[in-house]
């Protein structure tokens, strides 16, 4: 399927380098579409404390690693307010939270990556109508796609191409 789509883009007269980013962009809305969980959206202070959890190494991430890691990004943050925007994470099930004596353990109920593919649908959505062709036209039209990074996109492609 993939050969024939980039035979017919080649034949239609898009260069190589559109061609290659539109199938990437195909197959990257394949995926989300298998996404079946509807994922809510957070805040930005969300979504600071959601990436410390998962940068975290350790499974399970205590609230004073937050707290630092929160310093850390220049976004120190108030006790109290931590732990509503923690509790509110649980609610939102991005998180869940176990009591271990007097302390609470937070384990990520969400992947960086289901988050961002979920993101990534949303955004298509609402601005490019889910419209991947619109997309990927403004990333080579508006000149925003790096030299470096057409050279890794295109080596997914190419080990994609070749798992089939």
């Amino acid at each position: 399927m993939k050969k024939r789509v980039f035979s017919s883009f080649a034949k239609g007269g898009l260069d190589k380098k559109t061609t290659l980013c539109y199938i990437l962009i195909v197959n990257t809305m394949l995926y989300i579409k298998e996404v079946e969980s509807v994922i809510q959206q957070i805040s930005d202070t969300e979504l600071e404390i959601m990436k410390i959890v998962w940068g975290n190494p350790e499974k399970v991430t205590l609230f004073p690693y937050i707290m630092d890691g929160l310093a850390a990004r220049g976004k120190p943050c108030q006790k109290n307010t931590l732990i509503v925007l923690l509790s509110r994470l649980v609610n939102k099930s991005f998180l869940s939270a176990k009591k271990i004596g007097r302390r609470n353990e937070y384990t990520s109920l969400i992947s960086e990556t289901e988050y961002q593919t979920a993101q990534t649908k949303n955004f298509l959505n609402k601005i490019y109508e889910g419209s991947a062709k619109g997309l990927v036209s403004n990333l080579i039209l508006g000149d925003l796609l790096a030299d470096e990074e057409y050279e890794e996109l295109k080596r997914l492609l190419e080990k994609g191409n070749g798992q089939q």
